[in-house]
């Protein structure tokens, strides 16, 4: 195991892209923590703003915008410690997920996920509680 100090983060290429092959684009407005897991091929627009805090994991191919040209929203997306978001999921400019939470695969989250719930679908939709021991 690799000490925590000793982590390598990301170094980007000349477009944002990363050697893991995930993708950041306007990184002077991205902020990372640590111990954080994102899959392959995932594309973060950080125009208008990312914070992914400490621990958490993002699946491949999933998409974190800021900004969207389609409806022409903006805002910042924020991803607090210990979330989870599933593979090929979609997060929508704006959007706070809370501590501890988990959006399933192939989501649309459109609107903020409160800490300590499991959300999933398109649009996100609650389903439940997560019960702490």
């Amino acid at each position: 195991m690799v000490e925590k100090s000793k982590r390598q983060g990301p170094i980007y290429d000349d477009y944002g892209m990363t050697q893991w092959y995930w993708l950041v684009r306007h990184r002077e407005n991205f902020e990372l923590g640590e111990n954080t897991e994102i899959g392959a091929f995932t594309v973060i627009d950080a125009s208008s703003g990312v914070r992914i805090e400490d621990d958490v994991k993002i699946g491949w191919s999933a998409v974190i915008m800021s900004h969207s040209s389609i409806d022409g929203k903006s805002g910042k997306v924020v991803l607090k410690k210990n979330c989870n978001v599933g593979t090929k999921t979609v997060v929508m400019p704006g959007v706070t997920i809370g501590e501890n939470s988990t959006v399933g695969a192939n989501s649309l989250v459109n609107k903020d996920i409160p800490p300590n719930e499991i959300w999933f679908g398109t649009p996100a939709k609650f389903f439940k509680k997560i019960e702490k021991d």
